[in-house]
């Protein structure tokens, strides 16, 4: 089956809420690139780089869907890699559609929610305040530290880098997919005693053992791959089309 362009497009703006949604500056939500106008195949990673267009163009996409999208930051000239993604996305009649911090925080298919599913964990608010929003989410699960590792890794095919400085046995829980390590103090103000994310600067480490705080660094990718999945499914479901993750690790 396929879906026209236009509809999937709607249909995705209204679904993650992209108007709505606050985001950083330099993140454009939405489809950044036009490609075919009917859609068969659509493609979803975690980022929009040249591995992954061309991944979608070996397996004949007509739409790429990422959490990371093509542009960011400031004006810049289309030249070097930046040409060269773009020419790649028109030679094959490829869309980008991205949705950043949309896909984070979403109910039913961001990065949080979906962690928190697979995990065990009972999500039952939220934290960590940026661009307007909460971008972290918290809930109860009583587990031994190293089985809730255990699942990190069983989930996300990584093994994750522990901070022990909280109890052996988590009873308030805490995810925020991606750089969200500069949450360590919201989340302890919350009173989260196990803080899962993906990647943090160094100075957290400190303040996680000050706080008496459990971290758990899962990586950046491998945190943010779980949503463009579960939305790659939820698509598939409601219009037919078909999927395929295209999987592009950093190691971050």
């Amino acid at each position: 089956m396929s879906a026209a362009l236009t509809d999937l497009v709607k249909y995705l703006d209204d679904y993650l809420r992209i108007r709505e949604v606050p985001d950083a500056d330099d993140a454009l939500n939405g489809l950044q690139v036009e490609g075919a106008a009917d859609v068969r195949r659509v493609a979803v990673a975690v980022d929009a780089c040249l591995a992954t267009i061309a991944g979608a163009a070996l397996w004949g996409a007509d739409l790429l869907l990422v959490h990371h999208g093509l542009f960011w930051g400031p004006k810049a000239a289309m030249v070097g890699t930046r040409y060269r993604r773009f020419a790649a996305l028109v030679r094959h009649r490829i869309g980008v559609y991205s949705a950043h911090v949309p896909l984070d925080v979403h109910p039913q298919v961001g990065n949080n929610v979906q962690l928190a599913r697979v995990l065990g964990v009972e999500v039952d608010g939220t934290f960590g305040r940026a661009h307007d929003i909460d971008i972290g989410l918290h809930g109860t699960l009583s587990i031994d530290r190293d089985e809730l590792i255990g699942r990190v890794q069983a989930a996300l095919g990584v093994k994750p880098r522990l901070l022990p400085y909280g109890l052996w046995q988590t009873s308030r829980v805490g995810i925020a997919a991606g750089a969200g390590g500069t949450l360590v103090p919201d989340a302890a103000r919350a009173g989260i005693d196990t803080f899962i994310t993906g990647e943090g600067p160094h100075y957290t480490a400190l303040e996680a053992e000050e706080y008496g705080m459990n971290v758990i660094h899962a990586g950046h990718y491998a945190t943010e791959t779980v949503g463009v999945k579960a939305l790659a499914e939820h698509l598939a479901a409601t219009f037919g089309v078909e999927t395929q993750f295209i999987d592009h690790p950093t190691g971050l």
